[in-house]
């Protein structure tokens, strides 16, 4: 029995008994390899690459648990999930060194520079939790390589936020409390990264992000359309509060 899986706007996933798959696509033969690498070097919570079934779609294994949707509940936006995100994130980085990259096919641009391989939409809504505390990623249809910035200023958007407070899918949170989440973000993650390197590449991020959607939308998916003035507007607050953002006073 097929059960179509809710979440996201890129949509496509279907589970079938303990499997999830996709439409096959060019990339999938290179996400299949990474997931099997990320597995390799011991990174826990990651789908099993299947490889395809017999209608040609890809296939990886079914994670149980909760993967939370918009509005968040409450307990997402506890500390204890923040700082699992930052480590996680962490170790997903560390475990994708040495991924060979030859003759790979990816579906998101490769960035520069290049350090790491990115999830590219490491978020709450791709996250699994059991017992509110985090067990895995999914879809990683969108990985790509990339600095180890892009995934954890996108990480900061979502789960910070960094968001413009009129912005439905953020808490409601004062700038003291955003720079101190931002700097425990940072510090789970564990490396040089700081408030002041991610803020930029947020709104970097944000800006692509605003394009690539107004693109899906004049392609004739209206629905994500006014998504693009909210990426916008997210970005144009993030520059206006920057400095308090950094501030360790709080």
């Amino acid at each position: 029995m097929e059960e179509i899986l809710p979440g996201g706007n890129m949509g496509g996933a279907i589970r079938v008994g303990d499997t999830v798959r996709r439409a096959a696509a060019g990339w999938n033969p290179t996400v299949q390899r990474l997931l099997g690498h990320l597995h390799d070097r011991g990174l826990t919570g990651v789908p099993r690459p299947l490889g395809t079934d017999e209608y040609g779609r890809d296939r990886v294994s079914y994670l149980p648990g909760v993967v939370p949707r918009y509005p968040l509940p409450a307990w997402v936006w506890s500390r204890e999930v923040l700082t699992d995100a930052g480590a996680y994130l962490s170790h997903l980085h560390q475990a994708s060194l040495g991924f060979d990259v030859s003759d790979a096919v990816w579906q998101s641009a490769v960035r520069q520079p290049v350090e790491v391989i990115c999830h590219n939409d490491f978020a709450p809504y791709n996250m699994v939790f059991t017992d509110r505390r985090l067990s895995g990623v999914i879809d990683w249809d969108t990985a790509s390589p990339g600095p180890r910035s892009w995934d954890l200023a996108y990480l900061a958007y979502r789960l910070v936020p960094l968001a413009d407070p009129s912005t439905r899918d953020a808490i409601d949170s004062d700038l003291g409390e955003r720079a101190r989440r931002l700097r425990l973000l940072c510090a789970a993650y564990g490396s040089h990264l700081a408030p002041a390197d991610i803020l930029p590449v947020a709104v970097a991020r944000l800006h692509d992000l605003a394009t690539f959607t107004e693109a899906r939308a004049d392609r004739g998916q209206e629905t994500v359309r006014s998504h693009v003035g909210l990426y916008r507007r997210d970005a144009a607050w993030i520059i206006r509060y920057a400095d308090g953002l950094c501030q360790k006073s709080f």
